[in-house]
């Protein structure tokens, strides 16, 4: 395969991840599996939350996409899966990382698109909001006012 598309395949499933992680938690996570998620949204400092199920839910069709690609010669189930792998790993540096601080790595890191997006999920925690599902995007409006103090 060429570089060109294996490439391209990386990158289309790596946004599609973002549209997956959205749709998941807003319709599943806040949805049938709030019995999994809500623990997430309880800051009590607990190093495992059944909420990191989900990783390993996510983690499975990348596996899988992964192993049956190698077996096939590296075909585009090889670099579907690397994409959503890689998602994975953005996720984990964004979400686990950066916002919630379980990890204590590139704790001084920050940029206007990190302190957007951390107030955007930050913003989703608060009780009883039931907007912005997206991890790696955040709507506008944040983006809008972090530009707007850093202007200032």
């Amino acid at each position: 395969m060429h570089w060109t598309i294996a490439t391209l395949l990386v990158l289309a499933a790596f946004l599609f991840m973002e549209f997956m992680a959205w749709f998941t938690h807003k319709y599943v996570m806040h949805g049938f599996l709030w019995v999994l998620h809500k623990d997430h949204h309880i800051r009590d400092g607990r190093k495992f939350e059944w909420n990191d199920l989900f990783a390993v839910i996510f983690a499975i069709p990348s596996f899988l996409f992964i192993y049956t690609g190698i077996d096939a010669g590296f075909d585009w189930k090889f670099y579907i899966g690397a994409g959503i792998a890689l998602y994975g790993l953005a996720y984990f540096m964004f979400h686990d990382v950066f916002v919630h601080g379980r990890l204590p790595l590139l704790q001084k890191m920050s940029n206007r698109y990190l302190r957007a997006t951390i107030t955007a999920h930050l913003d989703h925690h608060k009780p009883m909001a039931q907007y912005n599902y997206g991890f790696l995007l955040a709507p506008i409006k944040y983006y809008k006012e972090e530009w707007k103090k850093n202007k200032q």
